[in-house]
């Protein structure tokens, strides 16, 4: 039977490739709003459509269904769907920056068509740091190093997913590019100055905010000069800069809450209480089901805001097929 109740503002993951009873169940807790897909989640086609089918029936309105689906090595489907390029092989591929924009909106349009054909509502995809080859977790997912160029190929991206009717989810802001260590196993400390990182990391997201980026991931990075929280538990970034001086108003999602940069703010409940309280609108925890349970049990009843999780939910349209069919030709012919 159907639940029907509102999202709540946790993300979750699964163990494999379909449901289990106890994973049906935390899914249909109130405080559950969101699932993430891993490659681990994936087999093939048919059993992506079948596992996203099962989770949508679930409740209603359906949770929201997201992946890391940016190119490149982060790309976690494979079999039956088009191989995305790391997104610095736009600038370093093509002959010129019109050709690697004409690529980049051909990108968008296949990724938004692959992810609604088997069920998914977006990817948190574009990367918006700057490639200034520091950072091996980021690496090739940049663009450029180059924001201007950030903001064109970025922004045709954004182009393509929103015409194919997929929400685009900018990242890591404010930006995780200039940091060598990796937030997934340290706590990055980014010592540049608020005029820096104006003049260089927050121009896509001043720019490309206006132009209708639906979301936004914070990094869990620490930038020293402007707070002593990391990015994504700190209302200076979130409430005072993102929402106040960018203008900001779509979604928020924390990053994951289980990486080791997050684990500054407490356990996994008292991470969740800091992100939301900084201003995410909804918290990630992967990779570690226990927490999860206990943050379940634990974080006291929120409800996800309403008009911020529709602006995040696929539209799939029938009229897209011949566009996708011309990017999908355009993407193959360019990057194999």
């Amino acid at each position: 039977m159907i639940k029907v109740l509102p999202l709540g503002p946790v993300m979750l993951d699964l163990k494999g490739l379909e449901l289990d009873a106890g994973e049906r169940e935390m899914l249909c807790h109130p405080l559950t709003g969101g699932v993430i897909l891993f490659a681990r989640n994936f087999a093939s086609p048919e059993q992506l459509r079948a596992l996203t089918a099962a989770i949508r029936a679930l409740r209603d309105p359906g949770l929201l269904i997201a992946v890391d689906h940016e190119g490149g090595r982060v790309q976690r489907f494979q079999q039956g769907f088009t191989r995305i390029p790391p997104m610095a092989a736009l600038e370093s591929q093509c002959a010129s920056l019109q050709q690697a924009a004409a690529a980049a909106r051909a990108i968008g349009t296949v990724i938004a068509h692959e992810l609604l054909d088997h069920g998914l509502d977006f990817s948190f995809t574009p990367v918006l740091d700057v490639g200034f080859g520091r950072s091996s977790i980021i690496g090739d997912r940049a663009f450029s190093s180059d924001p201007e160029i950030i903001v064109s190929l970025a922004g045709e991206l954004m182009a393509g997913l929103h015409q194919g009717g997929v929400a685009s989810v900018g990242k890591h802001f404010p930006g995780h590019g200039h940091v060598q260590a990796d937030s997934h196993v340290a706590l990055p400390i980014d010592d540049r100055s608020r005029a820096e990182l104006d003049q260089c990391d927050l121009l896509p997201y001043r720019r490309l905010i206006p132009a209708g980026l639906k979301a936004i991931m914070p990094a869990h990075v620490i930038f020293s000069k402007v707070d002593r929280h990391p990015a994504g538990f700190s209302s200076v970034w979130l409430k005072d800069i993102l929402r106040g001086s960018l203008g900001f108003e779509g979604m928020i999602f924390s990053d994951d809450l289980s990486m080791e940069a997050a684990s500054a703010a407490g356990d996994i409940v008292a991470r969740a209480r800091a992100a939301m309280a900084a201003g995410c609108d909804m918290v990630l925890v992967c990779n570690a089901p226990a927490d999860a349970a206990l943050l379940l049990n634990r974080l006291g009843r929120q409800e996800l805001e309403a008009r911020r999780a529709r602006a995040m939910r696929g539209q799939a349209s029938l009229e897209n097929n011949a566009a996708y069919q011309a990017a999908q030709k355009l993407v193959t012919a360019r990057f194999g």
